[in-house]
């Protein structure tokens, strides 16, 4: 218990020094950009990757499911709703969150070994501004971008199994998607992207800068990274989903 309230305690105290120097001047435009393209193109092909798949797999499912019951032509509306509520926020935030945040306490934590991060400090540069900031809020603009992309490619991945296993027209396909998911979903969906962003971040960065000890203990920033950054995006998601549901 003592261990898990220093680490909350430390990943807030983080955050909110991150919040105030986002704020404050100068602006690392450079490093923002950066960081966007490290977090979200370079992970663009795994989430179209692994949505596609989704999509099929729930396709699939609902599909057996539904034609028991005579409900086939209800397919895309199921896959539609899963995908735009649960399946594309967190299946982005679990596969791409794991490998972008990883990588972060990697290369925070390698900078903090070779003592980077002690030379900033002594030439008066903040290092939270130089690499908590940028990475944290890459994470906030990207991963509802990549949402909807794997939002979209997974609808697409469920239309062949709906045109080959159900033997439903690709037109009732797409009209049941457009009538069951409403703009609040879309919203919702986003705004548990943007919560995931915020929270990998944070996470890999923490990771990194309290690492201790030599190469061994970076490895194990890494994956324990992981572990904490799936943990986090399934407890958030259910504390959000619970919000939006009572409001």
């Amino acid at each position: 218990m003592r261990a898990f309230v220093l680490y909350m305690g430390g990943l807030a105290l983080l955050g909110a020094r991150a919040l105030r120097e986002g704020v404050m001047p100068p602006y690392r435009v450079s490093l923002f950009l950066g960081e966007v393209y490290t977090t979200g193109v370079t992970s663009l092909p795994f989430t179209i990757i692994s949505a596609l798949f989704a999509g099929m797999v729930v396709a699939l499912q609902s599909a057996h499911e539904m034609a028991r019951f005579g409900a086939k032509l209800y397919v895309g509306m199921a896959v539609g709703i899963a995908m735009v509520r649960g399946v594309g926020p967190v299946l982005t935030g679990l596969l791409v969150g794991g490998k972008v945040g990883a990588g972060i306490a990697a290369e925070v934590g390698s900078m903090k070994l070779t003592e980077q991060i002690d030379a900033l400090r002594m030439i008066g540069t903040s290092y939270v501004k130089i690499l908590v900031v940028p990475r944290v809020l890459a994470g906030i603009v990207v991963f509802p971008l990549l949402t909807v992309v794997a939002d979209l490619v997974g609808m697409v991945g469920g239309l062949p199994i709906a045109l080959f296993e159900l033997n439903v027209d690709a037109r009732l396909y797409w009209n049941g998607i457009y009538q069951i998911v409403t703009l609040q979903d879309v919203f919702t969906g986003l705004a548990k992207a943007a919560i995931f962003g915020l929270l990998i971040g944070l996470i890999g960065c923490h990771q990194g800068l309290t690492v201790e000890g030599g190469t061994a203990e970076l490895g194990r920033a890494a994956t324990m990274t992981v572990v904490h950054i799936g943990l986090a995006i399934l407890i958030a998601d259910f504390l959000f989903q619970k919000l939006v549901f009572i409001l």
